[in-house]
């Protein structure tokens, strides 16, 4: 019977492998910055990880993974966290970890503080909480520290203490050889030393059934009641013969979670059945599990020998992991006669529904498979190299018509189906209850991967690159009469699908429903939510015939669209999983109803099932986690998280660090920032959890930042608020000073212009007054010139008169000489004298002289006077000659107006030189005249 069981239960589990598994997250020692083995793990209440490793404690926030090393350089074996403190052992050494206000943990050592005399050798492989009591187990001793008063018992062992357990508020622990023993009120007593389980090595205890459960390293489980030990489960516990367990825990659901040494993990129900199994072949790091852990959210963490994992054990998401490459990608799944078949790049593959079954290739089959189309209750296989129809686990093939993309009925003629094609539409006929090729529909060649009809004699094509066709086929399906092309609906990944009764196409822009009265497509506001350009990724949409549901693809969820059950409008629930996660194909998803709420989706590598009645919306919170600062020196300082910090001017280079503890596979978190006082504006979304400012401007700021995973935004969002001092000859002392300064410089400045243009204006003003003086100058001159232009006329005036007297006097003196000449030729008598005696009296008639000196002055005013003033001693005669001289006559004209002749006044001419002293060189005419 054993034999049996061992045969049964090494079958079971060599079908394990490429089964359904939940989502397991797996981190590397490369990832995580420290060694691979890893001994024990625990949980804040902000739901940070916390992992005992070789090098010291590592911390993980769901985005970084900090090491803190050992405080002693040793091994750290356990870890607990209480609070706000976290609780770690290793080598000689315990203690707490506790984090400051920078956000960075600084540890504490009980074991010095206290003072505490360690065995030698000594290592803290356990740490429990109960109540204030922490208690610290090694293999020679448990420490029970009161944290409350600071004060520390301690319980020896004669034997090696190999596990300290915790059920409700009482501790238990196992001296190998000795028993198992429980504390009360801080004393050993021994609980049981059954010979079964003196000497077994127990790894856990648990309640269970009113009484306790014990699993043991190497022979299973066993109940312990009223002092009875006995096995628990027979099955199980021969199973577990074949395995050294190490680890376990009791899960949240009642199921148990046993970590083995090279064998993965284990998962059995309250009942000990068997629920699953993971291991390194399906997805673990290793197969060694030192510890087992669940978290706040029911994750299973893992601490291995080589990495850490985590188990979402509770998804809603199951994934069948394609790791040797069999299956390749699902293209095409359906069920059909209890039969699970997934079409794959690789051929048509087949097992039983719900069977814990490898998947077999139908042979014929093996190449690209296109679509699976269930039609009258026959299965249709679309081919790289044909049409197959699917009977159970062969196949038969009935067109030769390579790549058929996808199969239709042709109306309701049970007996004609429609198929796309790479060479465009063909007919294939049922007769006598066999499917052959009928015909090509002629004039249309282009590959038909989406079609649909309008009417019978109607039918859309779309073409990814070249847009919509509109075919008119004859009622012979066998020729399209007419052609119309849109060319404005195209995109990669396009589709074209039937959604109640209505076309509908859908690429990045969105998703366009068919107007049959217009022959136009108009864009669906409501369809077109499910996703935008940026989250597009695919426009296929599938259409669940049997449900309703309409299911779409975008960045980071897929999404089913349901009919309104109060009303007649759609709603939309988002399902949070990335394309990137959920490694779809764009364009090429498949989807398969399973049963009434779970759901097979076709990856690139094996499928995942999703189970709609477990997805849950989920609420998480951020936080920041770090900041620091660096100055211009690059000295890099933290920051007080909890605290507002004023900066100096120079330290203006800040970073920030933030997460969200989220430990989902399937869910990318994605953060947003900003930071009030310079960047207003929310940043893009980013992957990132870190973030930088350079040369930040004295001010006062708030950086925000908050996440979202799917399209959830983060229940908070997270704050830190500082102020960045402005350098000290901008502070408000100095800025004081300016103003001083300023206006000292204003009022200097103000006298400056005041005396600047005073000057300015005395300046303008001298220049003004000359300019008028100038004017008046001018102005004097001119009319001086007018004047003396008036006096030159006046003087020519006389000038001329002058002339014209002295010519008129010259001329009747010369007529009177003349007329006493002629008379005295003439014999004199009596009566002549007194004729000559007038001419004579006319000839030196002072009147005529007067009048000539009166006109001479007018003309030459105080020449006259310059003459008698430079020649005292001429006489009147003498001045009537320089008169005369002046105006330049001759002898000749002269001798008549003075009455005598020529001779006579040269003679006159040589006195009036002696009397002036003259020169014989000097001209007297030219002397008088410049006189």
């Amino acid at each position: 019977m054993k034999t049996l069981l061992l045969l049964v239960f090494f079958h079971f589990f060599s079908f394990l492998f490429g089964q359904e598994q939940p989502p397991i997250s797996t981190y590397t020692p490369q990832q995580y910055h420290a060694e691979n083995q890893n001994w024990d793990i625990s949980q804040s209440d902000n739901k940070y990880i916390y992992i005992a490793n070789n090098l010291g404690l590592l911390e993980f926030n769901g985005a970084k993974w900090q090491l803190y090393n050992s405080p002693n350089e040793t091994i750290m074996r356990s870890v607990e966290v209480v609070g706000n403190k976290i609780y770690t052992g290793c080598y000689m050494e315990f203690g707490f970890w506790e984090k400051n206000s920078f956000g960075k943990l600084e540890y504490t050592s009980l074991s010095k503080t206290l003072k505490i005399p360690l065995v030698e050798d000594e290592q803290i492989w356990q740490i429990l909480n109960i109540n204030n009591w922490i208690l610290f187990r090694s293999l020679n001793r448990i420490y029970l520290y009161d944290s409350l008063n600071k004060t520390l018992k301690i319980i020896n062992s004669k034997t090696r203490i190999t596990g300290m357990f915790q059920i409700d508020d009482t501790i238990y622990y196992q001296a190998i050889n000795s028993g198992i023993y429980k504390l009360i009120n801080g004393q050993s007593v021994l609980l049981t030393n059954h010979i079964d389980i003196v000497n077994k090595n127990v790894v856990k205890i648990f309640k269970a059934q009113g009484g306790l459960l014990f699993l043991t390293q190497e022979n299973g489980f066993f109940t312990y009641n009223n002092s009875l030990l006995k096995p628990w489960n027979n099955k199980i516990n021969l199973n577990l013969e074949n395995y050294s367990v190490y680890s376990s825990i009791k899960l949240k659901n009642g199921n148990y979670a046993i970590g083995t040494i090279s064998n993965g993990v284990i998962f059995i129900d309250e009942n000990g059945n068997f629920i699953e199994k993971v291991a390194q072949e399906n997805g673990l790091t290793n197969n060694t599990v030192l510890s087992l852990f669940e978290d706040i959210d029911s994750n299973i963490w893992l601490a291995l020998d080589n990495g850490i994992c985590n188990i979402d054990i509770d998804s809603p998401i199951r994934i069948f992991n394609d790791v040797k490459g069999k299956l390749g990608t699902v293209y095409a799944s359906s069920i059909f006669n209890n039969k699970l078949y997934l079409g794959t790049n690789q051929g048509l593959f087949y097992k039983p529904l719900n069977a814990n079954e490898s998947f077999k290739l139908i042979s014929g089959t093996k190449g690209q498979v296109w679509c699976l189309n269930l039609i009258n209750n026959e299965l249709f296989c679309g081919h790289n190299l044909g049409t197959f129809i699917v009977k159970e686990n062969t196949v038969e093939k009935i067109s030769n018509v390579q790549g058929t993309w996808s199969i239709k009925p042709l109306g309701n003629n049970q007996n004609k189906i429609i198929q796309g094609n790479y060479n465009g539409l063909n007919i294939l006929e049922k007769i006598n209850n066999k499917w052959s090729f009928k015909n090509k529909i002629e004039g249309f060649d282009i590959s038909s991967r989406f079609f649909e009809f309008i009417n019978p004699n109607q039918i859309l094509v779309s073409h990814e690159y070249k847009g919509i066709f509109n075919l008119t086929i004859n009622n012979n399906y066998n020729k399209v009469s007419q052609i119309t092309k849109d060319t404005t609906l195209k995109g990669i990944h396009s589709s074209l699908f039937k959604y109640n009764k209505k076309i509908y196409y859908a690429y990045n822009n969105g998703v366009f429903k068919y107007n049959s009265a217009s022959k136009n497509f108009e864009k669906d506001s409501l369809l077109s939510k499910t996703y935008n350009s940026k989250s597009y990724v695919s426009g296929k949409l599938i259409v669940d015939d049997s449900t309703g549901k309409l299911w779409s693809f975008s960045k980071n969820n897929i999404n089913v669209i349901t009919s309104g059950t109060l009303s007649s409008t759609p709603s939309i629930k988002k399902i949070q999983i990335s394309n990137s996660l959920r490694k779809g194909v764009p364009s090429y998803e498949n989807v398969l109803k399973l049963n009434d709420s779970k759901y097979l989706f076709g990856s690139s590598s094996g499928y995942l099932t999703i189970d709609l009645t477990n997805v849950k919306k989920e609420t998480y919170n951020i936080s920041i986690n770090s900041i620091e600062v660096n100055t211009l020196e690059n000295k890099i300082s933290k920051l007080k998280i909890e605290e507002k910090e004023i900066l100096k001017n120079f330290e203006n280079n800040l970073s920030f660090e933030y997460s969200v503890p989220k430990f989902n596979k399937f869910q990318n978190v994605e953060y947003q920032y900003q930071l009030v006082g310079l960047y207003n504006m929310w940043s893009d979304w980013s992957l990132n959890s870190k973030t930088q400012y350079k040369n930040l401007p004295p001010g006062e700021y708030i950086f925000n930042v908050r996440a979202k995973i799917g399209e959830n935004l983060t229940k908070n969002i997270s704050s830190y608020t500082f102020e960045i001092e402005k350098p000290w000859y901008l502070s408000s002392v100095f800025i004081a000073i300016y103003i001083i300064i300023g206006l000292l410089l204003i009022l200097l400045t103000h006298k400056l212009y005041n005396r600047y243009y005073k000057r300015e204006r005395e300046r303008l003003l001298k220049k003004t007054t000359r300019e008028l003086e100038r004017k008046e100058l001018e102005n004097a001159q001119q009319i001086m010139q007018f004047q003396n232009e008036k006096l030159q006329k006046d003087i020519e005036t006389k000038n001329k008169e002058l002339a014209s007297s002295t010519m008129s006097l010259i001329k009747k003196n010369e007529f009177l000489n003349n007329l006493k000449k002629e008379l005295n030729a003439v014999a004199l008598g009596d009566n002549i004298a007194p004729v000559i005696k007038i001419i004579d009296k006319n000839i030196n008639n002072t009147d005529d002289w007067k009048l000539f000196q009166e006109a001479f002055n007018n003309a030459d005013k105080g020449f006259m006077k310059k003459v008698k003033s430079k020649h005292p001693n001429l006489t009147p005669n003498d001045l009537k000659l320089c008169a005369y001289l002046r105006l330049n006559l001759s002898s000749k004209e002269i001798a008549p107006l003075l009455n005598i002749s020529p001779r006579s006044v040269e003679v006159k001419r040589y006195r009036l030189r002696k009397k002036m002293e003259l020169p014989r060189e000097t001209s007297l005419t030219n002397y008088i005249i410049e006189l």
